[in-house]
This record gives structure tokens, sequence and C-alpha cells, in this order.
């Protein structure tokens, strides 16, 4: 069988948009009407839906997760799945709703069987989050799982060792927390109390700096 080409990236600036058309946008929209033809890197092809984001452009909390699932390329909306239901309950929980907040991933194309994106998706597509962050101007982020950290800030610590423990981007506090999926598989007391720690630090950090 002859192997598949190896994947390339376009030259159009509908496939690659610059750095300049990323830079340049003035809003949420405008950014996102930039880059949904986004085939930047090998997960761009075999998407179904690109996954901007959602949510409050001017929210106080992001969050970031990893990438998206099948539901979400089904729907072209993060954390709608399983997870998506979890993450849902935790908002609630801290006195939010979904529409208060902004919910991103790292990556925005879905990764083959759900697989952690490798350094080099992730690395074409965080020029897109950086400008959601910039954007946004959040007062907190809470960072869902080790793959936001590890891309965005470079942390390579393990998730169990490092959640809970404040970190910063470009001046912007950073929370780590475990992944909704993580939660539904060890759904287990500690960790589920370790959660909910981490997100009330969160809300305690934007009610003292408002």
């Amino acid at each position: 069988m002859e192997a598949a080409p190896a994947f390339q990236v376009p030259r159009d600036p509908i496939g690659c948009p610059s750095m300049e058309a990323v830079s340049s946008a003035s809003s949420l929209q405008d950014l996102e009407s930039r880059i949904n033809g986004c085939l930047a890197c090998p997960l761009g092809p075999g998407r179904i839906r690109f996954v901007f984001g959602e949510g409050n452009p001017k929210a106080r909390m992001m969050f970031i997760g990893e990438g998206p699932g099948r539901d979400e390329d089904l729907q072209g909306r993060p954390f709608v799945g399983k997870a998506g239901e979890l993450l849902d309950k935790m908002i609630g929980a801290l006195g939010y709703q979904r529409e208060d907040v902004y919910i991103a991933n790292v990556v925005k194309c879905r990764p083959p069987d759900n697989r952690t994106p490798t350094p080099q998706e992730a690395q074409a597509c965080l020029r897109y989050l950086r400008k959601q962050i910039e954007l946004i101007s959040p007062g907190v982020i809470v960072a869902l799982g080790a793959t936001p950290l590890r891309e965005l800030l470079g942390v390579t610590t393990g998730i169990t060792r490092i959640r809970g423990q404040w970190q910063r981007l470009d001046g912007i506090p950073v929370m780590p927390t475990f992944h909704p999926a993580y939660v539904l598989r060890q759904y287990t007391q500690d960790v589920r109390r370790a959660v909910w720690m981490d997100l009330q630090a969160a809300k305690i950090w934007l009610d003292e700096h408002p």
C-alpha cells in the first residue's frame, strides 16, 4: 500500500491565516471569521466542525481545556459531551451560568480518537487561543488538565502534583485543576473535593479583585 503523503501547511490565507490577520482582529467574532477555515496542522483536514469557543466576550473567568471530542466536533461547540455536562454543573455551583464565562480549548479541531494534541498541533493553534485571551482579558483562567498548562505556560509537572497551585500567564492568574473527563473517570470524593477547592479559589480571587 502506498504511504499517505506527508502533511504540508497550506500557503493560502484561508488555510493558513497570517500572524498579521490574527493579531489585528478587533473582536472574537472578527477573529473567528479570519481563522475558521484554518488547515495549518494535520487536525484541520480531518475535522467536521471548527470549535472556536463560546461564552461572554468580556468574561472574568475563562476555562481552557485540551481539544474537542466527538460531540464537540459534531456541534462546533466546546464541552457539550459528558465532560461538558459536568463542567456546566461546576460553573453553576460557583453561581455562574455558562453564558457568564468563556470556554475554549488549546486546539480547535478534534484529534483522532480524542488523543492528546501533539506539541506541533498545539503550537499551530496556540496563537488563536492567545488572541482570544487578549481580547477577553479575563480576571482569572482555569486550566483544565495538563495540556493547557504545558502548551500555554510550559509547565510539564503532572496535573496531580500542580493542581491548586497558582500560575501566571502574562500577568493573569491561572488556577490548574483536573479536566472534567478525568473527574468522570476518577469519580471519587477526593477528586471532586480537590476540583471544588480549586474552583472556589478562582472565584474568591475574582471576588477580591473586582
